[in-house]
């Protein structure tokens, strides 16, 4: 069976949590010296670590079949690839800052200005979007200090914290986009690949399910199991189990992480005790 070739970033948060997924997913990488190109164990596939900026295009080239990287990176090398899974984490946001004593009351106090950034191609398209005429500086990192040493009167980057913009004397005025980690592939893949790919993504989705939802078990008096269904249906409907004690019964059921405290407070209230909420490692459908 010929091998999927998956690219990931060589080094950093994101390589170790797309490593971190793979292994999820039970798929075992050998690469104890860390060499460009390494084989996975036990499914059909080879990890290609490259910078995160070179990704797309060798995805495009043929090179690579698919890549992990950040979706801000999909954007501004606007190669031919497309996202296939969004991925839920290195999640970031894309903004503009300005000086902290300045006044931003709107896009146009970009009109005229410098703007320092690494992302040309996306704060190209944000400016035209709103008509926006200023003038783009690239650079290739410490973005942030360009305001400092009069480079430019704003900055785009990527922000996470904001802690960064703070100590170099910014502030975050206009958020472009959010970014996390994607899933990509190019085109041409051939039916057997695109066959590896079906069943890497099947892993990938029952692994990041799990990492979004709780199982959850409950005791309840009888006459609320219908108030407590309805609270948490789960994935087709919840397993109910009579205790023995007349007049109660066990309830199993999934939750989703979102809303996680605001849906435990509405099982209390509706007489629900004993509550256990365990996480889940696979999730398949």
């Amino acid at each position: 069976m010929e091998k999927l070739r998956i690219a990931i970033q060589k080094s950093g948060r994101l390589s170790e949590k797309s490593m971190g997924l793979l292994k999820d997913c039970g798929i075992s990488v050998s690469n104890g010296n860390r060499t460009l190109l390494a084989p996975g164990k036990n499914f059909p596939v080879e990890i290609l670590y490259l910078r995160d900026d070179d990704i797309p295009g060798y995805i495009a080239d043929g090179v690579a079949d698919v890549g992990i990287l950040g979706e801000n990176v999909v954007l501004e090398k606007g190669e031919d690839i497309s996202v296939i899974s969004r991925l839920g984490f290195a999640r970031c946001r894309m903004s503009l800052a300005i000086p902290r004593d300045q006044e931003y009351k709107g896009v146009q106090y970009l009109q005229g200005k410098r703007i320092a950034t690494s992302y040309p191609r996306i704060l190209q398209q944000f400016l035209d979007e709103n008509n926006v005429q200023a003038d783009i500086h690239e650079i290739l990192g410490s973005v942030e200090i360009a305001p400092s040493i009069g480079l430019s009167g704003a900055v785009f980057d990527i922000v996470s914290t904001g802690s960064t913009l703070l100590s170099n004397g910014l502030k975050e005025v206009d958020v472009v986009m959010k970014s996390e980690a994607v899933m990509v592939k190019g085109s041409g893949l051939s039916q057997e690949k695109e066959q590896v790919l079906d069943k890497l993504l099947f892993r990938l989705n029952a692994v990041m399910k799990a990492r979004t939802n709780r199982y959850v078990l409950l005791n309840a008096p009888d006459e609320s199991l219908d108030e407590i269904i309805r609270i948490i249906p789960g994935m087709k409907s919840p397993t109910i189990v009579p205790l023995a004690e007349e007049g109660w019964s066990a309830v199993h059921s999934v939750i989703s992480e979102e809303g996680f405290w605001e849906v435990i407070d509405e099982l209390r209230e509706a007489g629900a005790q004993g509550l256990l909420v365990i996480p889940i490692e696979k999730m398949v459908n």
